[in-house]
């Protein structure tokens, strides 16, 4: 092996064990900031809706409820749909937490934050989200909500963490995703009939709410 080869090979492992160092410190980094966040749930949904909007308004509503409950909110302390879950937390005198992740189209976060973590890893970001959440609530979203949400789905239906309340918000939204559980998956052999009781889907914030309370003890 010629030396410019050798010393490319070199280079590149020295920068893979660097990118290790900072993949850790992120992960230490999210475990001291989190840990005294009390009980929390996740909430999760598109960066794209706007103030005013319908479902924003109905998830600043529900974030209010958790706060009134007790519960931290988590959500990914950008705009939309996360910003909204911070707000209400945040007004209601409760604990509204941001997990900003940078982006190459930089994600601002909002302004609604009583603790804010940064990522530059997605995957840490998620383990922070799995870690501290008593619930998830899954709010209409594109392919990061999905991502959130199928990752606490395999992690419980495969138990490999303890399984905890996963609410779906808005049949219009989640209902045909469920029909093609139910007609594909389930039909087809690729997961069974209970998997389907791994959350419940409803339009009813305060049925969410509820759910929640019934399976987590605070």
């Amino acid at each position: 092996m010629s030396n410019s080869k050798q010393y490319l090979i070199d280079d590149l492992s020295m920068q893979e064990s660097w990118r290790l160092f900072k993949i850790l410190s992120e992960i230490v980094d999210g475990f001291e900031t989190l840990s005294d966040i009390g009980p929390a749930v996740s909430v999760f949904g598109s960066a794209r809706v706007k103030p005013g909007e319908p479902w924003y308004e109905r998830t600043v509503e529900l974030s209010r409820q958790l706060a009134d409950a007790g519960f931290t909110v988590i959500t990914g302390g950008g705009p939309g749909l996360m910003e909204a879950g911070n707000k209400g937390a945040y007004e209601s005198g409760g604990r509204s937490v941001g997990l900003h992740i940078h982006l190459p189209l930089e994600q601002h976060n909002n302004q609604y934050l009583n603790t804010r973590c940064d990522f530059r890893y997605f995957f840490v970001r998620k383990l922070m989200f799995i870690k501290y959440a008593m619930a998830y609530i899954a709010l209409p979203g594109g392919f990061g909500t999905l991502d959130e949400l199928s990752e606490a789905l395999v992690l419980i239906q495969t138990k490999r963490i303890k399984a905890f309340p996963i609410v779906l918000l808005g049949k219009d939204f989640w209902g045909g995703l469920v029909d093609w559980f139910r007609d594909r998956l389930v039909a087809d052999g690729y997961c069974g009939i209970k998997d389907l009781d791994l959350f419940l889907l409803t339009d009813s914030t305060e049925e969410a709410v509820a759910h929640i309370k019934r399976h987590v003890v605070i």
